[in-house]
């Protein structure tokens, strides 16, 4: 018996890769999933192609898979906002009546909520209206195993005492290769300072190993868990949510694994324009600073990484960004992200 499994996909302006990644997901052996693809306001034109994709007039090429028309068209629910505040679903008779490969549930949104905020629309849709035993948060710029979400399930099955499980997940191209790895389920955290790292080896052979933290690249939640950690803290928007949910699970004393059989490929931050963009490095550091001062009891642990974030991590700062990339303008985004962190500026930034 599967268990029910809503899989939350949040697109904006990247169709392109979203459609890829619902192709492999259409394709795995699993056979009780939901797919709710929450689009944040874009302005690509991404529902209409999302749209024209499932009709099956937009075929997508992938070193991955072979494109195949047997599964389509693939009926589309569009949902407003405004009905997922309403827990309403005006044609779920028609919905449940259709095989999960045949159908996707399309959320509307009216901004960019971020990562946080938007994936938290689809999480409270699935909590009051799908009632579903475990919730997948999936990047869009990646592309699963046909196994992928048996292999999920299996480990969480495992033990009622594990709140989140993530997979292995390959970098898409690095270098022209497909086989190295990105991380394995997530890594490791230093609450301290705000510094988390990937697991890039599994030492042994084991189909699940524990982290101290799921990336948010894809995670397997227990639907109990879920409800009672409340999503994201939209604080966030993008950057460390994914980190901070991992934290506050642990607090209620769930396990998180990786299992390691569980397998996908990731394009990695292709939604921000890369780990070096402007919007990396504001979040990237407005968010870390907002994270350890989120946990960390002590105001004098703040306060020393605080002196520690300012002083050693800024010369290293300014030597890479100045002398090593010849781009002193990205210290802009920098020092905003200083200066929003320590005064408490949440939320999306309008630059």
């Amino acid at each position: 018996m599967f268990p029910r499994v809503s899989i939350i996909i949040l697109n904006w302006n990247g169709w392109r890769d979203t459609i890829e990644c619902l192709e492999s997901l259409y394709r795995i052996n699993y056979n009780n999933y939901d797919i709710i693809l929450l689009d944040n306001n874009s302005q690509d034109g991404s529902i209409e192609k999302i749209k024209e994709y499932c009709n099956g007039e937009i075929e997508v090429n992938s070193k991955f898979f072979k494109y195949s028309k047997d599964n389509k068209p693939i009926n589309v629910f569009e949902i407003d906002e405004e009905d997922v505040e309403k827990g309403y679903f005006k044609n779920k008779e028609k919905y449940e009546e259709l095989p999960s490969n045949r159908r996707l549930i399309l959320i509307k949104n009216k901004d960019n909520y971020g990562f946080a905020g938007g994936n938290n629309i689809g999480i409270r849709f699935v909590l009051n209206v799908l009632n579903s035993k475990y919730t997948c948060l999936l990047n869009n710029d990646t592309v699963v195993d046909r196994d992928y979400l048996v292999e999920l399930v299996k480990v969480a099955e495992g033990d009622e005492n594990i709140g989140i499980v993530g997979s292995k997940i390959y970098y898409y191209d690095y270098n022209g290769r497909d086989d190295v790895i990105w991380a394995l389920g997530g890594g490791g955290v230093d609450v301290r300072l705000g510094k988390t790292w990937h697991y890039m080896e599994n030492r042994g052979n084991y189909d699940a190993i524990e982290c101290e933290y799921i990336t948010g690249c894809s995670m397997l939640i227990r639907r109990e868990v879920l409800y009672r950690l409340k999503g994201f803290d939209e604080r966030f928007f993008c950057y460390y949510e994914d980190t901070d949910l991992s934290v506050r699970c642990r607090e209620l004393e769930y396990k998180l694994l990786c299992a390691t059989k569980s397998i996908l490929w990731h394009k990695v931050s292709a939604s921000s324009g890369g780990e070096e963009s402007p919007v990396s490095i504001y979040y990237g550091t407005r968010n870390r600073i907002y994270f350890v001062k989120k946990h960390n009891n002590s105001f004098f642990n703040y306060l020393i990484f605080l002196i520690w974030f300012l002083g050693y991590k800024h010369i290293r700062r300014v030597v890479y960004f100045v002398v090593l990339k010849k781009n002193v303008y990205l210290l802009k985004y920098f020092y905003m992200g200083i200066w929003d962190g320590v005064v408490g500026r949440y939320y999306k930034k309008d630059w």
